[in-house]
């Protein structure tokens, strides 16, 4: 997987922080959202806003946790 960073800052602004994802070859794959309150999946071309969400504390206990 190949990621790249948008509009990194120290704290998460209103916006948060999107990471585009592609695969090995290079291929869009899709968007991560990570704002202050919430984590966003956008797959494919979907635009930030429209995908799916979760909140950050729902996040953190099912992903997480399991590390």
């Amino acid at each position: 997987m190949q990621v790249t960073l948008k509009d990194v800052e120290a704290q998460l602004g209103n916006n948060g922080v999107i990471l585009y994802v592609a695969d090995n070859s290079g291929k869009h794959v899709g968007k991560l959202r990570i704002g202050q309150a919430t984590v966003e999946w956008c797959r494919g071309r979907t635009r930030v806003g429209n995908g799916k969400k979760l909140s950050m504390q729902d996040f953190i206990d099912q992903h997480l946790e399991q590390l």
